[in-house]
């Protein structure tokens, strides 16, 4: 199965080659499950030429929001339309599950209580889930045809399902602790308050659920449900 990968932001430079871009460290997330992989740069213009190129997509986080002025966002929100309208399952990380949201009819906003970076407790359909996040746009208004999955006190859409169509993710189950801590120098600090920060950097007593998150990524590009 052939995944490919709407890459809507950069690792910044100073991490990349240790980490490897977005769509590399996904590739490295959905290991194991049979997918190859192609990306197309659509944060610098480059588009495939349509739903038919994969046969599953995913849309990567940026460090921009879904709103904002950008040339590539109305071709991306059009993209999106027609992944779910040619029904090829689309998954969204972040600013995916934002845009996603966006361009299927919901709101995304600047959330007026601030911040969420490091690690984040979600009830995950009656389960306790940790995962790394980094963000301050959220859903603020789902579309008709979202149902939630999983929220938490800080971000109510935190995860929301689409039917058999999209399934999408606010947090980062692509990234690890220690990436977390790169941001943290390269973007965190005079951008979002320092006592989140050095929260987000203090010593964790145990992993993060990111592989709990592949699976069920992996299952709803496979059968069309993550549980």
């Amino acid at each position: 199965m052939k995944i490919g990968i709407l890459q809507t932001g950069l690792a910044p430079d100073t991490l990349a080659p240790d980490f490897g871009e977005y769509p590399a460290q996904f590739a490295r997330l959905l290991d194991g499950n049979g997918f190859s992989f192609e990306a197309w740069e659509v944060v610098n213009g480059t588009f495939p030429s349509g739903p038919e190129d994969a046969d599953g997509w995913l849309i990567t986080g940026s460090k921009h929001g879904a709103y904002e002025d950008h040339p590539w966002i109305p071709p991306l929100e059009d993209l999106i339309r027609a992944i779910y309208a040619a029904d090829r399952p689309l998954v969204g990380i972040c600013f995916g599950h934002q845009i996603i949201a966006q361009a299927l009819g919901g709101r995304v906003e600047k959330w007026r209580g601030g911040w969420a970076v490091g690690r984040q407790s979600y009830d995950w359909n009656g389960e306790t889930l940790s995962l790394n996040a980094w963000h301050q746009d959220q859903v603020v208004e789902k579309p008709a045809d979202a149902e939630r999955l999983a929220t938490s006190d800080f971000c109510e859409n935190a995860a929301l399902i689409y039917g058999k169509r999209a399934f999408t993710v606010q947090a980062h189950p692509e990234f690890g602790d220690e990436f977390i801590d790169g941001l943290v120098r390269e973007r965190g600090r005079g951008v979002v308050p320092d006592d989140l920060l050095d929260t987000a950097i203090a010593p964790r007593s145990s992993p993060v659920d990111n592989p709990t998150l592949a699976r069920q990524i992996a299952r709803f590009f496979k059968e069309r449900t993550p549980a």
